[in-house]
């Protein structure tokens, strides 16, 4: 059985992940939707703005400390492999680490970044606004999927 500073641990990984894929189902669910109905240079200018402002102090605390989080679990996980509920909680942060971790700085940042270059009020943009939208989102839902199945996976190590 899992306790001590472990549990509180792997508890905390198992709420950032959860945390995380609540945030990141709300974006792809509402906030893109939204952008994406709007007039293309409104949605663009607001989706610019959003990606500056999401890097602020307690969605980093949550999203990169969910990373750190894992990672340790995932160290001390190795260490005492194969006690029961080692598998599990390896995969969950694995899951959350490559998933949604690494898709969001491997997809989504890349085209953040793109995003940000672009002028919403040249007509050339518009294009570019809706592949954006499009690919964003589609990487979203991978990201959210990672760390909703990187949650349930710990929970499951939680209650081995």
């Amino acid at each position: 059985m899992i306790d001590g500073p472990y549990f509180v641990l792997t508890l905390l990984a198992a709420l950032g992940c959860g945390l995380v894929a609540g945030v990141f189902f709300a974006f792809s669910t509402s906030v893109m939707r939204t952008l994406a109905a709007l007039p293309p240079a409104q949605g663009m200018a607001a989706m610019q703005k959003l990606n500056v402002l999401i890097i602020n102090p307690l969605f980093l605390l949550v999203f990169v400390g969910t990373a750190g989080v894992c990672l340790v679990v995932a160290v001390v996980t190795f260490v005492l492999w194969p006690e029961p509920g080692t598998f599990p909680l390896l995969l969950g942060c694995a899951l959350y680490l490559f998933g949604s971790f690494g898709v969001t700085v491997a997809a989504n940042i890349p085209r953040n970044e793109a995003l940000a270059k672009l002028d919403p009020e040249a007509p050339e943009s518009v294009a570019l606004w809706r592949s954006y939208v499009r690919e964003w989102t589609a990487w979203n839902h991978v990201r959210a999927a990672g760390a909703l199945a990187g949650c349930a996976a710990l929970v499951l190590g939680l209650a081995a």
